[in-house]
């Protein structure tokens, strides 16, 4: 996704989500978390699960000095570093989030000290994020407190950087300019497969496109399916499922779905890829690194590995999109994540995508490519 369009969803999902107060499944056993309409946390210590509620109710409220004060290890913990665990820097994904009701449950306690999971589900302007911490705590005086994981936020040094990479500028005619009708060509592109499928109630139509161009193009694809009887079924663009600037050469996957389709209604699908010359860069650079196939603590299949920013600049929002092949080659699936901690210039941030279960045992083999949105600032 481009920045300029990323930044606008971002805004404007951003503000729906504030505006009405607003994958993980709560335990019959643990303690939900509802996120209140009122203007008052819930605030107690009583016990290892009231403790954690409270911490967790307060930062939903931005109550940050409240959270903190939760906390049993304030003299290894600064509250800096606690708000930037929590709500992230550098404009990251994190920053646009909202923490929604979530779930606690004491997997351990005694007389002095407790291990609570806390399952928390935030929502940002691109879908849910979960996240799990098992937190330590200890009996203080009459009450209970967090003992927090003391991590630092990592600090760049100064360095210099230096770079070299590919750069296109486009200069398009004017409208005093006395060109005639002439005017840059659009890049071509073309679908290298495509493949149609059905997962759930929704068919799938995925597939690559090449930029077989010199020149950078911004790309879209378009499908419309054609049902039996002659007529159309729908219309869907590839969305976030596509990397949309492609500079020459470059492939991407591509991903459309029509929920509540089936592919017994389709005859036929009619694809329409799109194509504009836009300026680009081949900077910043985020490499993939120790990418694995693994089961994660859900029994769930996901790919793994860590995203490294090898540039000078700060890269905000990070896209993940996982193409999976058979062993002929062919795609069986596309999938796509974001990352919602910025990705700082060398410091390695894991990232995982979800491979479905049923087409586990057909990967033979994988690409990853990183969209990034950023804002452009370099470290001062």
């Amino acid at each position: 996704m481009s920045g300029k369009a990323l930044a606008i969803a971002i805004t404007v999902a951003t503000a729906v989500l504030v505006a009405i107060g607003t994958l993980w499944p709560g335990e019959a056993s643990g303690t939900v978390y509802i996120a209140g309409a009122g203007t008052s946390a819930f605030n107690s210590n009583d016990s290892p699960e009231t403790t954690v509620h409270s911490l967790f109710d307060n930062v939903r409220q931005h109550n940050w000095s409240r959270a903190y004060s939760y906390l049993g290890n304030q003299n290894e913990v600064d509250q800096r570093d606690f708000e930037a665990d929590l709500q992230g820097t550098n404009d990251s994904l994190r920053t646009y989030s909202t923490l929604e009701p979530s779930d606690f449950r004491v997997l351990h306690q005694s007389s002095d000290t407790a291990v609570v999971r806390a399952n928390l589900k935030w929502a940002t302007a691109v879908g849910a994020f979960y996240e799990t911490r098992d937190l330590n705590l200890t009996r203080q005086g009459n009450g209970w407190k967090v003992i927090w994981p003391s991590g630092k936020q990592p600090n760049v040094p100064p360095q210099v950087i230096p770079v070299n990479y590919l750069r296109w500028d486009v200069i398009f005619r004017g409208p005093g300019d006395d060109w005639g009708a002439q005017n840059v060509e659009a890049p071509h592109v073309r679908i290298t497969s495509m493949k149609a499928g059905d997962s759930g109630d929704s068919v799938i139509i995925m597939g690559e496109i090449l930029n077989e161009d010199t020149v950078p193009a911004f790309v879209d694809v378009k499908a419309t399916l054609i049902g039996n009887d002659g007529n159309s079924l729908g219309k869907e663009n590839s969305f976030d499922k596509i990397s949309h600037t492609l500079l020459p050469k470059e492939v991407s996957p591509f991903r459309i779905d029509f929920p509540g389709v089936r592919l017994g209604d389709v005859k036929s699908v009619r694809m329409e890829p799109n194509s504009s010359l836009v300026p680009a860069s081949a900077d910043p650079v985020i490499a993939v690194e120790h990418q694995q196939l693994q089961v994660d603590a859900r029994g769930k299949h996901v790919l793994q590995g860590e995203l490294v920013n090898e540039s000078g600049r700060v890269v905000n929002i990070p896209h993940v999109i996982a193409t999976y092949y058979n062993n002929q080659g062919q795609v069986i699936w596309v999938a796509d994540g974001y990352v919602d901690r910025a990705l700082l210039p060398g410091f390695p941030m894991p990232f995982g995508v979800a491979v479905p279960d049923e087409l586990a045992s057909q990967v033979h083999n994988y690409r990853v490519i990183v969209n990034q949105y950023s804002q452009g600032k370099f470290l001062q």
